[in-house]
């Protein structure tokens, strides 16, 4: 069975913005070929994807490596999401759908009730799905491309600290539903910038440890994953 270069693309990304291959480290065709047990091909393939969003770079005699962002491309991260997270919400206002709307108050519902009981690890994830499901609302392939990139190199630059008052970010996401809900998006606008503004000061830039001679985990071959969220939004379950 071949397996897509997309699926090897997202593994290699997961690997990346985990920190299993480090920044400035060196990716070769054949190693990554064995360790997600497929082909040369999708690999080559993959490697291009992951070079146009920023992940990797080619280096003159060294081939593919992780590229090593600086302090100033990270903080302009943080500066468009809050630019363009707004623009989603707006978006999702005027054209989300019965089924999103479904799955994000499904969403704000389990966020509160985690809230309530401590859970972080959980909120971690539905803050991910929540904004994931937001983005695709929206209904603009070229707007969720950029949120989803834009998610994917924040989590590998930036660690992001809990919230002090979890309850009160889920207030605000129930809040950016009611808007996306009746269809006011100026409201959803307002309250997403907000919303941004607060999340990005939790955000604290990752140092990158380059330690000399650390090999990435042992291959799995055939384990390739697949996309980390997905969302059904063409029914009513969620």
């Amino acid at each position: 069975m071949r397996i897509p270069a997309h699926s090897v693309c997202t593994a290699i990304r997961d690997d990346i913005v985990s920190g299993v291959f480090e920044r400035g480290s060196r990716l070769t065709e054949e190693l990554l070929a064995r360790r997600y047990g497929v082909s040369r091909v999708p690999v080559r393939e993959a490697l291009r994807t992951l070079e146009s969003e920023g992940f990797v770079v080619t280096r003159r005699h060294a081939g593919a490596c992780v590229a090593e962002p600086t302090e100033e491309e990270a903080a302009d991260l943080l500066e468009v999401r809050m630019l363009l997270e707004p623009l989603g919400a707006a978006r999702a206002a005027q054209r989300r759908t019965e089924a999103h709307l479904k799955v994000l108050r499904g969403l704000v519902r389990l966020g509160q009730e985690r809230a309530r009981r401590g859970e972080g690890e959980d909120l971690r994830s539905l803050g991910g799905w929540f904004h994931e499901t937001l983005a695709q609302a929206s209904g603009s392939p070229g707007l969720i491309a950029l949120l989803t990139q834009l998610r994917h190199k924040i989590a590998w630059m930036y660690a992001v600290e809990q919230p002090a008052r979890p309850a009160d970010s889920w207030a605000e996401h129930g809040a950016i539903v009611d808007a996306v809900a009746r269809g006011d998006a100026e409201r959803a606008r307002g309250l997403a910038a907000q919303h941004a503004e607060r999340a990005t000061a939790a955000h604290r830039l990752r140092r990158a440890d380059r330690t000399p001679g650390r090999a990435p985990a042992p291959p799995r071959p055939g384990r390739v994953r697949t996309s980390q969220h997905v969302v059904n939004t063409t029914s009513g379950r969620h």
